[in-house]
């Protein structure tokens, strides 16, 4: 028993001997600096980096201490990407700015320049956060009587009998909604997507209620170069507004008649030059028919292959005096609008041929005064808005030059500039008109006039209500007939509309 005591001794004490002689070995090679740039961990403190120094080092291995301790317990092998992009003053990597986003995803103003409304937002430091969360949600109530059963001219949503019957109706729904993100990807790129939910003015088969109308679709998105504090030009590609007209409007929530009219939507590529007053934008426009009032055709058919469709626009802001006090003006030119079909006319239709459009106006800002005005039309006259058949009575009426213009003014009280120069509390009037047929012809145009009120309670919530009336029952599709066996059109210069609204317009 004595001798394997004696025996076990020493194989430990053999065994500690080893042991201080690979801890000697060990602190040699720690002392060693290697040729290749290797981490060098030495034996004295002295010579040991604070592991908060080394975190400033791109591409360095960090460094782990523990409370109290004097020298290295881990070293971390992830190192920092030196591609990897700080953005100065980031706070977070997902936030949110209800002003911004109420900005962004309002349909009544900025209509197509928002990527201008995102370079500013970046400029003035609004947008802090990696990636900002945009949301907007409009839910309204509305009674509606006509001149004629079935026959609603009012365009906040279509104007199908699919949707209204009788001379009469109401709505308590759910406008729309939208989902927005903004991502901050490098200091000059940015990057947006827009989803929106709108079944009152989805182009889906059945009632608000169909499941084809209840579809989520990706509005607009892009990929966007610019910095306006480096250079005053800005570049994006992908899915957005055209540059073509103003198509704002000094009402709460309804669209002008110009918007409906003339303000497109489609993919393509946009540059624009931002210098003092000066704001100049050229886009690239995918032919075929485009999602909003953008058609150019392709070997005679509407499929979008060859971007062969562009816009251009110019404005310019002379400054009143400071305080948002400003007078503008713009004028545009499209190579391709939306009125090229030949009849029968429906949406997406090939054309044969494109018909550009010119636009000019104006707007002045002076202390709680909007004033705002437009006027656009095609070059071209608009084959569709004749009936070719000579046994036709509807024959008759010749092919006119499509044409809307818009007038209004807003008077703001209340707190100022809570967002879009729009005060606390505004009251707003607006008249604009759509001419799409000649004179005497049932297809001849249709008339909008807005009354509305608006509260402003934050920036972003905007509790509103309106009285509208229409005059005229005109229809895009089939606008002068074609889809009865008797040759009939089903537009209406007797059919009139009114509309009391009220809603919520909220953003976050």
């Amino acid at each position: 028993m004595l001798e394997r005591l004696e025996a076990l001794e020493d194989r430990l004490d053999a065994l500690q001997s080893e042991n201080e002689q690979l801890r000697a070995q060990l602190e040699d090679m720690r002392s060693v600096k290697t040729a290749q740039g290797d981490v060098v961990v030495a034996a004295s403190e002295a010579q040991v980096p604070a592991a908060a120094a080394q975190a400033e080092i791109p591409g360095t291995a960090r460094v782990a201490t523990t409370a109290g301790s004097t020298g290295p317990v881990d070293v971390v092998t992830e190192a920092d990407d030196p591609r990897e992009m700080q953005v100065a003053g980031s706070e977070n990597f997902v936030g949110t700015n209800a002003a911004y986003a109420y900005q962004m995803l309002d349909h009544a103003e900025n209509v197509n320049t928002k990527p201008l409304v995102q370079l500013a937002a970046l400029q003035s430091g609004e947008l802090t956060d990696r990636v900002t969360l945009s949301g907007g949600i409009t839910a309204i109530a509305n009674y509606q009587w006509a001149t004629v059963d079935s026959k609603f001219g009012y365009l906040m949503r279509h104007p199908t009998s699919a949707n209204q019957l009788g001379d009469n109706v109401s709505e308590v729904v759910l406008h729309s909604a939208n989902l927005a993100l903004t991502a901050r990807l490098l200091p000059n790129v940015t990057g947006y997507a827009e989803l929106l939910y709108d079944p009152e003015q989805s182009f889906g088969q059945g009632t608000i209620t169909a499941l084809a109308r209840n579809q989520i679709q990706l509005r607009r998105g892009w990929v966007m170069f610019g910095n306006l504090d480096q250079l005053p030009v800005y570049a994006l590609v992908g899915k957005m507004d055209t540059p073509f007209g103003l198509n704002d409007t000094v009402n709460p929530f309804t669209n002008s008649t110009n918007w409906h009219a003339f303000a497109g939507l489609a993919y393509g590529g946009q540059v624009g030059f931002v210098s003092g007053g000066l704001h100049v934008r050229g886009m690239i426009i995918q032919g075929g028919a485009q999602f909003r009032s953008a058609n150019v055709p392709v070997l005679g058919t509407s499929v979008p292959s060859r971007a062969n469709n562009f816009a251009v626009d110019a404005r310019y802001t002379i400054d009143l005096g400071g305080e948002g006090n400003a007078l503008m003006a713009g004028a545009s030119y499209q190579r391709g609008t939306a009125y090229c079909q030949d009849y029968p006319v429906t949406h997406f239709n090939p054309c044969q041929d494109n018909n550009p459009g010119i636009a000019a106006y104006g707007k002045l800002t002076y202390g709680p005064l909007t004033l705002m005005g437009e006027y656009a039309k095609t070059t071209k006259e608009w084959a569709g808005t004749a009936v070719p058949d000579p046994t036709n009575p509807l024959s008759v009426y010749d092919a006119v030059k499509p044409e809307a213009f818009t007038v209004g003014g807003r008077f703001g009280f209340g707190a100022e500039s809570l967002t879009m120069q729009r005060r606390e509390f505004a009251l707003s009037a607006e008249f604009s008109k759509f001419i799409s047929g000649e004179e005497g012809s049932p297809w001849r145009r249709q008339n909008q006039i807005v009354l509305g009120g608006s509260w402003f309670p934050a920036p972003n919530v905007n509790l509103f209500g309106e009285f509208i009336r229409v005059n005229g029952y005109v229809p895009l599709n089939f606008l002068s007939g074609g889809n009865f066996p008797d040759g009939s059109t089903w537009s209406n210069q007797d059919a009139d509309t009114n509309v009391i609204l009220a809603g919520a317009q909220v953003a976050f």
